[in-house]
């Protein structure tokens, strides 16, 4: 089945828990632990079942995750064949028909997509893990999203400076001004707002921890008298209106059939001549029709293989894109002043926190487990290399809220 997979010369070599190896001798190995890997492999193919055997340790990758996702390809070539049949009927006589149980990691939410409570569970899935492991992962930082590079080696917290500084450059804040971040991670962008350009803030997050911690850091920076950070769902906001809104990382969470309702809210929450800066990441659109046989929203289609990314990472998650985007959002109200493309500074950005648990790997095993640790690597390596083969792109979108006509818009931005 190995060979029907990977031909004789894969570019890692991989090596099956029997001593059979496949490929040259290289620095990076992916490991087959049992046959249970390739049990997951046949139950689900394609990259969710190697993906459950990663998850579950059946399968692990010895070296450079990068290098050996470079089989992704041939992984996403797995269909039936004489070969696959017979590894599939030996592994019937031995183990039974049924696969083995998905890992424990992957999420099992109930209810209605996108409802409140449903939202809650499925942010608590992604963000409350630990407070311990992300600032491990992420750096002192503690800022969950695309940063801004000047270089590849200006460095990740001074990246990540830059992305907060870039966000209120475009989003134009001036002291006394009210700011609503939506999403607000660890509170990141409002200490960086309120002590960099003196605005006033309040920052809603789903996450108890996110929560918690952010709360510690405001008031651990002498700032409990300007920011506010709650625990709120962005659909009970009540207390606009805002000069301006910034929503980082936020609506690949929303869900499309939910982004009018988002749009509208933010809109109805600022005043006339406000601004929203959207930072989101998004997917490229196939004008060429290649993916007619992909899920879709409406004329959109989704992107392939999001299985591993649904159950294990970001649940009800949904990318959207960046045209549809823009469409929502004027149709929000917003005028549109403004769009950018990042992902370069993404794959960046995830390489190097992929750097920082490999660095610390068993730390991070500690406090979250084998298993979520090795969802964490497995997930970011690979957007890593989607960001930079042009997979997934990564848009900043400034609109306005118009104040008769006007948009208070510099005539030309200096970003």
């Amino acid at each position: 089945m190995l060979l029907d997979v990977f031909g004789r010369s894969p570019a890692v070599r991989v090596e099956l828990w029997d001593g059979y190896a496949l490929g040259p001798r290289t620095g990076t190995r992916v490991l087959v632990r049992n046959p249970h890997a390739l049990r997951r492999a046949l139950s689900h193919p394609g990259e969710l079942g190697f993906a459950r055997a990663f998850v579950a340790g059946d399968l692990e990758i010895d070296g450079d995750i990068f290098e050996a996702l470079a089989l992704r390809a041939q992984i996403a070539r797995l269909r039936p064949s004489a070969a696959v049949l017979r590894a599939a009927l030996a592994l019937a006589r031995q183990f039974g028909p049924r696969p083995p149980q998905p890992p424990p990691e992957e999420a099992r939410l109930r209810g209605r997509a996108h409802s409140r409570s449903r939202d809650a569970d499925a942010i608590s899935h992604h963000y409350d893990v630990s407070n311990d492991f992300y600032r491990l992962v992420l750096g002192p930082a503690m800022t969950y999203s695309c940063a801004v590079w000047g270089s590849p080696s200006t460095g990740l917290a001074a990246a990540q400076e830059a992305k907060h500084e870039l966000i209120c450059r475009k989003l134009g804040l001036r002291a006394g001004e009210r700011l609503l971040d939506v999403g607000c991670g660890w509170g990141s962008m409002l200490l960086h707002a309120a002590r960099r350009h003196g605005v006033t803030g309040v920052g809603i997050t789903i996450s108890a921890e996110q929560a918690t911690e952010a709360r510690r850091r405001v008031t651990e920076a002498g700032l409990d008298d300007r920011i506010e950070i709650r625990l709120q769902d962005y659909r009970e906001i009540a207390d606009g209106s805002f000069d301006a809104i910034s929503s980082v990382g936020m609506v690949e969470h929303v869900g499309r059939a939910k982004l009018p309702v988002y749009f509208r809210s933010l809109f109805d929450l600022l005043r006339p001549g406000g601004r929203l800066l959207n930072h989101g990441i998004s997917f490229p659109g196939d004008p060429a029709s290649a993916a007619r046989s992909q899920p879709r929203i409406g004329p959109i289609p989704l992107p392939k293989d999001a299985d591993f990314l649904h159950r294990y990472v970001f649940p009800d998650g949904e990318l959207h894109e960046i045209g549809a985007l823009v469409t929502l959002m004027q149709g929000g109200g917003f005028e549109v002043r403004h769009v950018e493309n990042l992902r370069e500074h993404y794959a960046l950005t995830l390489r190097a926190w992929v750097g920082n648990l490999e660095k610390r790997w068993d730390e991070a095993v500690a406090l979250v487990g084998p298993g979520r640790a090795r969802v964490w690597r497995l997930y970011m390596a690979g957007s890593a290399l989607s960001f930079e083969a042009g997979l997934s792109q990564i848009h900043q979108v400034l609109g306005v809220r118009p104040a008769a006509g006007a948009s208070h818009q510099p005539l030309r931005p200096s970003y």
